[in-house]
């Protein structure tokens, strides 16, 4: 496995990992990919459907030459101290964050003073770079805007409002660590839970297109869809190099298939992020334990279903006319491949009626249900319309 960056420069040039380089995370680095991978996919997604006449442009009003405001000189400060705070502690202490930078970047570690002196040089900045370009009258610009030219401000929404969502479903998932710990479980980078990015995301992303860029969002649901099972295909990816837990069941027994590589029957996920196992043998480096028991690369598993669903999505997305009804497919198919999949991972449970039920199966249910519902009420308006 691959737990930061150094190791994946080891395993292709043979360097020494522990170095620099460890500060970037596998797992943040392909968090990161996803979120690109998405906005590639919603960019040209949006663009196709504009060219259809199915989206079309929103008035954008905005002011330049105005001197810098007290907000404006606020949000400065804040980004600088949030930068300078982190920064110089990083610097100060390099060795010691290096080999959890995630957990450091969400913690509440860091320099005062360093915080302090990146505010002040950061409003400082902003109120020089406002009032170089101050005019004695500001002028008001109304424009045009296509949905895909906002598409930085959009991915950006969706972000923060993921982050927020999977933090908040993995609260509520194991409430026990978040109890015992507060402050710690939410300023940890770790414990995400996925279906609550997805639906913190769509949330959030929903409001902002509706309300703030007065787009109906039907057809941007549609836009929407292929990328997001795009981004999660990625994000797997960066689940399996970093080894960070989202792995299956054990899986001690041999390989029975002579054509399925080794690799996606079983794996003890040698150098896992978590150092989960048992020491690796003669290994000196940060990262030397692997699982005592092989288990199903769950992972991996995922990142193929995700791109069979991209596929079919991305099939059927000029052939469905029915507004909606895209997403609606997602659903379902997202539903019906993290409920089977759940059947062989590790997760918390919750005994309902009797039975052992983890929370992404509920919401996976919940998924199918919603995508068949929605399906059968856009088809009925729309033979109702014809």
């Amino acid at each position: 496995m691959y737990p930061n960056l150094s190791y994946i420069l080891e395993a292709i040039f043979g360097t020494e990992p522990d170095n620099f380089f460890s500060i970037f995370q596998t797992f943040g680095l392909f968090l990161g990919l996803a979120f690109a991978a998405s906005a590639y996919v919603l960019y040209h997604e949006l663009k196709r459907k504009e060219s259809e006449g199915l989206l079309t442009s929103i008035k954008h009003t905005y002011t330049v030459g105005e001197p810098a405001t007290i907000i404006d000189l606020f949000v400065g400060a804040t980004v600088g101290f949030i930068l300078g705070f982190k920064l110089v502690y990083l610097i100060q202490h390099f060795d010691v964050v290096k080999s959890d930078m995630v957990d450091f970047i969400f913690s509440t570690q860091g320099s005062f003073e360093g915080g302090l002196l990146g505010a002040i040089l950061n409003a400082g900045w902003v109120w020089y770079d406002k009032n170089k370009h101050k005019l004695d009258k500001p002028k008001t610009i109304t424009e045009d805007q296509y949905p895909h030219q906002r598409i930085m401000d959009i991915t950006f929404v969706a972000a923060i409002w993921s982050l927020i969502g999977a933090k908040l479903f993995a609260v509520l998932e194991e409430p026990q660590y978040f109890f015992e710990d507060p402050i710690g479980q939410l300023f940890s980078g770790s414990g995400m839970a996925i279906y609550g990015g997805l639906i913190g995301g769509f949330i959030g992303t929903y409001y902002y297109i509706k309300n703030k860029l007065k787009i109906k969002p039907i057809h941007v649901m549609d836009a929407v869809a292929p990328a997001l099972i795009m981004g999660y295909a990625v994000g797997r990816v960066g689940c399996q190099l970093s080894g960070d837990g989202d792995w299956g069941i054990d899986n001690p027994d041999p390989n029975p298939y002579s054509w399925l590589p080794d690799w996606l029957w079983s794996s003890t996920y040698p150098h896992n992020v978590l150092k989960s196992g048992v020491p690796i043998e003669e290994c000196k480096w940060e990262y030397c334990n692997e699982l005592a028991v092989a288990v199903y690369p769950t992972p991996v598993y995922e990142i193929i279903m995700a791109l069979i669903i991209f596929g079919i999505l991305w099939a059927l997305r000029k052939r469905i006319k029915v507004a909606g009804v895209i997403f609606f497919i997602y659903m379902i198919l997202n539903g019906i491949e993290r409920f089977w999949i759940e059947k062989i991972r590790v997760n918390a449970t919750y005994n309902i009626a009797g039975m052992e039920i983890t929370q992404a199966e509920i919401i996976s249910v919940l998924f199918v249900i919603g995508g068949i519902i929605g399906c059968i009420i856009l088809y009925g308006r729309d033979r109702k319309k014809a």
